[in-house]
């Protein structure tokens, strides 16, 4: 299985995505339903796609959405897959993939932090990985103030000018 068209056709017969493409040499995006996402990736992972790259979390904010992608690495075929999928962004749950792939621990924690999405079954989802102490809305979501929380945890600050710079010099 390595042509590119050869991939997708396969996965085309043995699952349902909603969208499949090439999106540059040697890689290839597959937009899944939620259901489907473990069963894709762990047949992925037999056919050669060993390596979880990353997992990482889009915004999709005027579609109350977020996106969860999943990049994986074959080393063999030089083949990088994304699969994609969506889920809700009001209550942003979705399966572990440790069982699949176990690097995804750290992954889903990020996640999770950045935008507060919960992978039921990660043991340490909720455990401190970047934002200790923490107490706002995740920070990578769209909805998140970063001015509103500075004025809230930072106390306002005068500053004075300590340099004038003399006729002549750069400033």
């Amino acid at each position: 299985m390595n042509s590119m068209n050869n991939i997708i056709e396969d996965i085309k017969l043995k699952f349902n995505p909603e969208n499949t493409e090439i999106v540059k040499k040697n890689q290839i995006a597959i937009d899944l339903k939620n259901e489907e996402v473990h069963s894709v990736l762990s047949y992925l992972k037999s056919q050669g796609w060993k390596q979880l790259t990353i997992l990482t979390c889009v915004d999709w904010i005027k579609e109350n959405k977020f996106q969860l992608v999943y990049i994986l690495m074959n080393w063999e075929n030089s083949i990088t897959i994304q699969i994609r999928t969506k889920i809700d962004r009001n209550n942003p749950k979705f399966r572990t993939i440790i069982n699949i792939y176990p690097g995804a621990e750290m992954y889903e924690r990020d996640v999770h932090e950045f935008f507060g999405v919960t992978f039921e079954g990660n043991p340490n989802h909720e455990k401190e990985l970047f934002l200790e102490l923490w107490d706002d809305l995740p920070p990578m979501r769209k909805d998140f103030d970063p001015l509103a929380y500075s004025k809230k945890k930072f106390d306002v600050r005068e500053y004075k000018v300590d340099f004038i710079p003399k006729e002549g010099e750069a400033e």
